[in-house]
């Protein structure tokens, strides 16, 4: 955890899905928890979240209100915390994705988990630690469910070549 931290500080790209989300907020990174889900139960699904944030160096592949569906599978994917941190997220920009109908419609009902405000995912004030609960690793090929994930990978891919770019 030491270079996962090392290199956050570093201003490198750090990317948590699921259980790494949860590790990126224990560990300080991000703000927030993630607690057990508000149904008490493991959820496995294949869920939409909506782009809040076009812009990020993870999801400038993606303009404003693109949906991409992914899986979830968590029993603790619940995203908590206080309105002040909230009010923070909000203010700054850093509620990356937030959990969305298939109509992009931020509804209680799209929401699997409980989260705060529909949150999916956020990230840390530099932008370039990024958590979220589903799993874009997994969702990388149509053939498989989705292949929505690679617009995450496409992001961060161009955002390290750009930084490349520019110390070189």
């Amino acid at each position: 955890m030491k270079t996962v931290i090392s290199d956050a500080r570093a201003g490198k790209l750090v990317l948590g899905t699921c259980n790494g989300f949860q590790v990126l907020c224990e560990a300080g990174l991000l703000p927030g928890a993630l607690v057990r889900n508000r149904s008490l139960r493991f959820v496995c699904d294949m869920v939409t979240v909506r782009v809040e944030v076009p812009d990020s160096l993870f999801t400038h592949s993606c303009p404003e209100g693109t949906l991409l569906r992914m899986p979830i599978a968590h029993g603790e994917g619940c995203y908590f915390a206080d309105d002040r941190t909230l009010q923070d997220l909000n203010h700054n920009k850093r509620i990356i994705m937030r959990y969305a109908d298939n109509r992009g419609r931020i509804v209680p009902e799209a929401n699997p988990n409980g989260s705060t405000e529909n949150i999916a995912g956020i990230c840390n004030r530099e932008g370039n630690v990024f958590g979220l609960m589903p799993h874009p690793d997994r969702a990388c090929d149509t053939r498989l469910g989705s292949g929505d994930g690679v617009k995450i990978f496409r992001s961060m891919m161009q955002t390290i070549v750009a930084q490349h770019a520019r110390a070189a």
